[in-house]
């Protein structure tokens, strides 16, 4: 790596720091608001331990605000057949039906990821990334797709930014041109593509 390119990738980190911390700050008073209103209408836990491996296969917890019921990953393999993604270990299904209705709404303006921000100010996570695969996703790589981990992974991403496509070797080939391509450029042009989604609640 080149002077200039760890400068890009140290700068890239700092970002991270300032933004999260800052968001995490300004929107507490939203973050509150959200965690009480799902402690009203589906009871607790309000979050969601969500067991996933990031950056050479470091398996990490991170946390979302809970839009399912409490008993989903328990329920899932009764959902498996109507499976969307086509190809690799991922599970889609965009109707859902584990999804409380508090769950629908936060997810449409992708509110439900905002713990994330504590992931990237640990480090775990960076704004800009790879979807971090779950650990049960992760044991079905092959070895190749494991390049999807040669980066810190992300909030959001170019799969997010180009309509979430429901193929697997699509998303992971999105995956690997923002890893062959990445500068801090791309990065500012992806989070405020991504901001658009959700201020129009096209995200989801």
């Amino acid at each position: 790596m080149t002077n200039a390119r760890h400068i890009e990738r140290l700068f890239k980190r700092w970002f991270d720091i300032v933004v999260a911390a800052a968001l995490l700050v300004v929107l507490s008073p939203l973050l509150l608001l959200i965690a009480l209103a799902i402690r009203l209408t589906s009871g607790a836990p309000v979050l969601y331990e969500w067991r996933v491996v990031g950056q050479g296969g470091r398996p990490f917890i991170g946390y979302k605000f809970r839009t399912m019921v409490v008993d989903a990953d328990r329920r899932k393999h009764e959902l498996l057949n109507r499976n969307e993604m086509s190809g690799g270990p991922v599970f889609k299904l965009k109707d859902d039906p584990r999804v409380t209705p508090i769950g629908k709404i936060l997810r449409k303006y992708s509110l439900d990821e905002l713990p994330q921000l504590w992931s990237v100010l640990k480090g775990d996570m960076s704004l800009v990334g790879p979807r971090p695969p779950l650990v049960s996703e992760y044991a079905q790589f092959e070895e190749w797709q494991k390049r999807k981990l040669a980066v810190k992974p992300g909030m959001t991403c170019l799969w997010q930014v180009r309509g979430k496509p429901n193929d697997w070797n699509e998303w992971l080939r999105l995956d690997f041109e923002y890893i062959d391509h990445w500068s801090f450029w791309l990065d500012l042009k992806i989070l405020f593509q991504t901001a658009w989604l959700v201020i129009t609640g096209k995200n989801y």
